[in-house]
Parts: structure tokens; C-alpha cells; sequence
């Protein structure tokens, strides 16, 4: 059986060069061989096995915060009888569960909920199935938002814009404007057949392209290279087409600047520890940093509310979870010191805090998300 290395390099040499998106698309999504299908990455290191940690893994106080956000959307949308929670990118259900565990603050707000798991790994899935049994609420696994039963529709998605494949433009010449953007390929090396390189699309993007650009672009000059990631656009626009039936919520968060800039994110992560993404298709977790303007501005385009970006750890404040560390800490003294070492890790300027932002997309009709102000 061929490795999803040898099948790239074929594609390849057919078809010549592939966007840095195909390529991330392959390498994540191949259902055979690709990252997300066949494995568990999540975690903290354990004998060398799992490559990132995500905030829910982190601390119960995350998703327990999210809980309140959650029951402050259906409240704004009018307290309907039902609502569909859904979740992107649920990792092993941990977040889910914590905010589920604070959603029982309102029966109202519980009896409500619907759970729509939007998964790309069958070994994660699993392990949701598993933390998720006793749930109380009915938990359903969809392939898409547009699976998801009509009505009135809360979504949240934590780390999962970062593994949207994203595509790089270079500018070759700033005094053209927009066609001095090119597109930067992965190819095979001239001298090493068994071996990937990034190369330049001679041809100027096209007119199509130009229009996924985002309006306010820092000053650029030659050799810049700007991420585009065409997959905002179309979660917005799915959200969008939700909205326009029912009330809609949704909270985004991840790792990314407030506003859009230049440089290089593409990044492979392994075993906790970056490597070279193009040197082991399908064996590790391929991500770029989340553009929150494009986003926010692909929000407005559609007519939708947007609030945010917000930095993580005033987010999360806001939400009150210091007052959630001090109960913990009540609660079990033993592991007071372990809390404020997570509510540090989550929220400080110098780790999560900063670097990860919070970003709300809602009907325009629905009252202000709370944490953003």
C-alpha cells in the first residue's frame, strides 16, 4: 500500500504544483491516511503519543465558563423550547461535558439542548461517544452544520478554525497592486524526487482570488506572504443561511492576531514540538493562525453581528472564572495550587491569555454577547 507521501508526490508529478490548502487537505482529511481519520492527537504527553493540548484539556474551568455563555445566548434568543448546540472540532467531548455540567444551572436552558458533534476523526469520535454517555441530553454526530435539524441554533467551535486549510500569496511586484499577488505551491525537489518544496506560481492570482483578499492589508512589500483561509468564508456563509430561518449564536476561539498580517504560520506540530510540515504527510497536525479580522469581516459581508475579537484571557474573566478557580480551590485545598497554575496557563498575557482570542457571529436582531465588553 502506497504512503499518503508517495500518493502526494504522485498527484503531484501528474497534475503538477498544489496550493498549500490541497495540500493541508490531504494531509489532515484523507480518510485512509490523513491525521484527523486515523488518530488521537489530543492530550497531554504521555509516553511520547499525542502532539497539542487544547484549553478544555487543560482545566474543567474553560468549558465550565462556556457553559455560562451558552445559557446567556439561548436567554438572548428568547429562551426557545429547543435549541441545537453544536460543536466543531469536539476533541474527546471534555468540553462539551463541562459546559453541559453548567448548563444544569438553568432546566430550562438544559431540557433544551440538542448536542451536534461536527467531527473529522472516527478514533475522537469514540472517545466523545465514551465521555459523553451520560450526557442527559440527546448527542448526535453530523458531517456538516448543514446537517443539523432546523430551529434555532447555538455553535461553538474551540481550536478548529487553526486547521483550516489555509492558501499563501507572495508578492512578486507591490506596484501592481493585487496581481502582484502569486500563489505559493508545494512541489516536488528538482534533484530529490522523494522530496516536497514550496515553490511560486508564476501565473498572477486571478480575479477570483483577488476578492478573498481581506480590505485592510498592512503596508506589503516585495517577498511578503499573505494566509488566506477561503474556509472562514464558508462557515460563515453556512451560518448565515441558519440564521436567516431561526435566532443563531456562535463563539469561535483560537490561536491568531485581532488583526490581519503578513507572515508565514503554516506550522506541523508532532509530540508537542514543531517539525518541518512538509516532511510527514498525514503524521502531523498541520495549522495556521486564525485571521480574526477577515473573520469579523466576512461576518459583516453576511449581515450578521460580530463581536470580538476579544483576547482569551479577558474573555474567559469576564465569564468569571477566578471566581470559578476560588470555588474550586474551596472546594478540594489540596489542588489549589494546580488550579492557579491552569487560570494562569489560560489566562496570562504571557501564555493563552493574549495569544488565543474569542469572536462571537450572531443574528443581528439578538442582544450583545456577553464577555466582549
Amino acid at each position: 500500500m502506497q504512503t499518503l507521501k508517495d500518493r502526494i508526490l504522485s498527484h503531484i508529478k501528474t497534475s503538477g504544483p498544489m496550493s498549500v490548502a490541497s495540500y493541508m487537505s490531504w494531509c489532515l482529511l484523507d480518510p485512509k491516511q490523513g491525521y484527523y481519520p486515523t488518530r488521537d492527537p489530543l492530550g497531554v504527553a504521555k509516553n511520547g503519543k499525542s502532539d497539542f493540548i487544547t484549553a478544555p484539556e487543560i482545566s474543567q474551568m474553560f468549558g465550565e465558563v462556556l457553559g455560562l455563555w451558552l445559557i446567556n445566548a439561548w436567554r438572548g434568543m428568547g429562551k426557545p423550547k429547543q435549541v441545537q448546540l453544536v460543536e466543531y472540532g469536539p476533541g474527546r467531548g471534555v468540553m462539551m461535558s463541562d459546559m453541559l455540567r453548567t448548563a444544569r444551572l438553568d432546566k430550562d436552558f438544559f431540557a433544551a439542548i440538542q448536542v451536534n458533534l461536527i467531527e473529522m476523526s472516527s478514533a475522537l469520535e469514540g472517545k466523545q461517544a465514551e465521555v459523553l454517555a451520560n450526557a442527559g441530553v440527546p448527542v448526535t454526530w453530523v458531517g456538516s452544520l448543514e446537517e443539523v435539524p432546523a430551529g434555532p441554533t447555538i455553535v461553538i467551535g474551540n481550536e478548529y478554525l487553526d486547521c483550516l486549510p489555509v492558501r499563501q500569496f507572495i508578492m512578486k511586484d507591490r506596484f501592481k497592486g493585487k496581481t502582484g499577488w502569486h500563489e505559493r505551491m508545494v512541489d516536488v525537489h528538482p534533484d530529490n524526487p522523494g522530496k516536497f518544496i514550496f515553490s511560486v506560481s508564476e501565473v498572477p492570482i486571478s480575479e477570483i482570488d483577488q476578492a478573498l483578499l481581506p480590505a485592510d492589508i498592512p503596508p506589503v512589500k516585495n517577498g511578503d506572504l499573505l494566509e488566506i483561509n477561503p474556509g472562514l468564508g464558508q462557515i460563515v456563509e453556512a451560518l448565515r443561511k441558519r440564521f436567516v430561518e431561526h435566532s443563531g449564536a456562535a463563539l469561535f476561539i483560537d490561536y491568531g492576531p485581532a488583526e490581519t498580517e503578513l507572515g508565514d504560520t503554516f506550522q506541523a506540530l508532532k509530540k508537542h514540538e514543531k517539525v518541518y510540515p512538509l516532511d510527514e504527510p498525514g503524521h502531523a497536525d498541520l495549522t495556521a493562525r486564525v485571521d480574526f479580522a477577515a473573520l469579523g469581516e466576512w461576518a459583516d459581508k453576511a449581515g450578521l453581528a460580530s463581536f470580538g475579537p476579544c483576547p482569551q484571557g479577558q474573555f474567559l474573566s469576564r465569564l468569571g472564572i477566578e471566581v470559578r478557580a476560588v470555588n474550586l480551590s474551596k472546594a478540594s485545598p489540596e489542588n489549589k495550587t494546580k488550579i492557579a497554575r491552569q487560570l494562569h496557563r489560560l489566562t496570562d498575557t504571557n501564555d493563552m491569555g493574549t495569544l488565543f482570542k474569542a469572536l462571537s457571529i450572531q443574528s443581528a436582531d439578538l442582544p450583545a454577547a456577553i464577555g466582549f465588553k
